[in-house]
């Protein structure tokens, strides 16, 4: 039985027109606005710890070879942590597992902040990046089990917006901690002790924003409790439909319970191969974009932080009308729709004679982009049942290290020995392949239900 189905909790629909989107995200159950504020502060701390760890490495005299290798080490953490994180939130439930996120990723980002030596860097970079992906594998299944098929995109929609769109904001908060330390100590924002502080904020938005988390109401406790308390299902006849369609989030618990389900291996590799692939195309653009930027136009820092902080701000708000191109097309559809305009629109930025054409392109790419991040979101976790969705999460969170990881590479090898503009190309084949291989696994598959 779903969450959503006790008396105190809404089952309102996010669809139909733009004022009831925005009225229906005042009746949501309480997990959904707890998580969504946890989400609030992660963005935050993403975008000021972006801008300041890096620059708080460079600060101690560090050089570019060792930031790189320092600045690899979360995702290298993460893709180390998210399965096994993934499988132990599954068993045990997500809420302590988030928790236990919400309390140790800013411990060591200001274990980092308050670190100087090399190896310790290093180690507490890795280990942050190690119990932050918790969060990845937690949050989107706690967003799709305490949600119905309806409410999904578009809270998935807000969730983006608090974490891509309001975050942002935090590239300009990142900024100006540090200057106002500097002023008050009269000293260079760039100095290591103003950077510093701009590293411990970030790390004190998700401690404050993660304090609400406790009220959380548990996945699995619930669950057993409305198991308990609801009427004994009848017993699946063999060769008959044991339940009608229905969204898989929605099934009882007993019927799982009694009924051991087969791992989905060939689902999981269909919805992970096509996900490597759109990730390291997007890795491969997005990862450098700021740098290709500065080496095509001649751009000062400041520059780019106005151009970013605009085009992840808008970008938020323009995620917020994914409920409404999703109820006209369906999820699979406008995901593959926007992976299909977003390549040529690559190709546009890379090869964009003047300034104001490239910005235009990515800007368009970038808002498609923020567009499908809640609908893909909503269409990977309703392909499994509940009892994979961590593990489903995990694996996402390793196909996305992957990939930003393989794309980056990639890419920079094609701009140092090719042109700058060459690593556009290679994402933009990465992504057509990616939207037809997922026209191919899953546009049949909802024919043949359909028959």
């Amino acid at each position: 039985m779903s969450l959503i189905s006790s008396p105190d909790e809404s089952n309102t629909q996010i669809d139909g027109t733009p004022q009831q989107v925005f009225s229906s995200f005042l009746h949501l159950p309480r997990n959904i606005y707890l998580l969504l504020f946890f989400t609030l502060g992660k963005g935050f701390q993403l975008t000021i710890a972006t801008l300041t760890v890096n620059y708080y490495a460079y600060s101690l005299g560090y050089h570019p070879d060792f930031i790189g290798l320092f600045s690899a080490m979360p995702a290298l953490g993460a893709l180390a942590s998210a399965i096994p994180i993934g499988m132990l939130a599954d068993r045990v439930g997500r809420k302590p597992v988030l928790i236990i996120s919400a309390l140790l990723t800013p411990a060591f980002l200001a274990a980092i902040a308050l670190g100087t030596s090399a190896p310790w860097l290093l180690i507490c970079s890795f280990i942050q990046g190690f119990v932050s992906s918790a969060y990845w594998v937690s949050n989107l299944p706690l967003l799709t089990t305490n949600t119905t098929e309806k409410q999904r995109v578009g809270v998935f929609a807000l969730n983006s917006f608090l974490l891509l769109g309001i975050g942002s904001l935090g590239n300009l908060l990142g900024g100006a901690i540090p200057e106002f330390v500097a002023g008050i100590l009269h000293v260079s924002a760039a100095s290591t002790v103003p950077l510093r502080w701009g590293v411990l904020t970030a790390a004190l938005f998700t401690l404050v924003f993660g304090l609400p988390l406790w009220l959380l109401r548990d996945d699995r406790r619930t669950k057993q409790t409305d198991a308990q308390n609801t009427p004994s299902s009848p017993i699946p006849v063999q060769g008959q439909d044991p339940l009608p369609p229905a969204p898989v989030d929605e099934l009882p618990t007993t019927l799982s319970e009694q009924t051991p389900e087969k791992f989905p291996l060939a689902l999981f590799a269909q919805l992970l191969g096509s996900d490597l692939l759109f990730t390291t195309g997007e890795g491969s653009v997005v990862a450098l974009i700021q740098l290709y930027f500065v080496l095509r136009f001649h751009l000062l820092p400041g520059q780019l932080g106005i151009i970013f902080t605009i085009s992840g701000f808008i970008g938020g708000i323009f995620a917020l009308t994914a409920p409404l191109f999703t109820k006209r097309w369906g999820k699979l559809r406008i995901i593959t729709t926007v992976m299909y305009l977003s390549a040529p629109l690559m190709i546009l930025t890379g090869f964009a004679p003047v300034l104001p054409l490239a910005v235009g392109g990515e800007y368009t790419r970038s808002f498609m982009r923020t567009l499908i991040e809640p609908v893909y979101a909503a269409f990977e976790m309703e392909q499994v049942t509940d009892r994979y969705r961590g593990l489903l999460a995990g694996c996402y969170s390793v196909t996305w290290s992957i990939g930003y990881s393989i794309g980056p590479s990639i890419a920079g090898w094609l701009q140092t020995h090719v042109n700058l503009s060459t690593a556009f190309l290679f994402g933009a084949a990465c992504l057509v392949a990616s939207a037809t291989m997922l026209l191919s696994f899953f546009s049949k598959k909802k024919v043949s239900r359909a028959v």
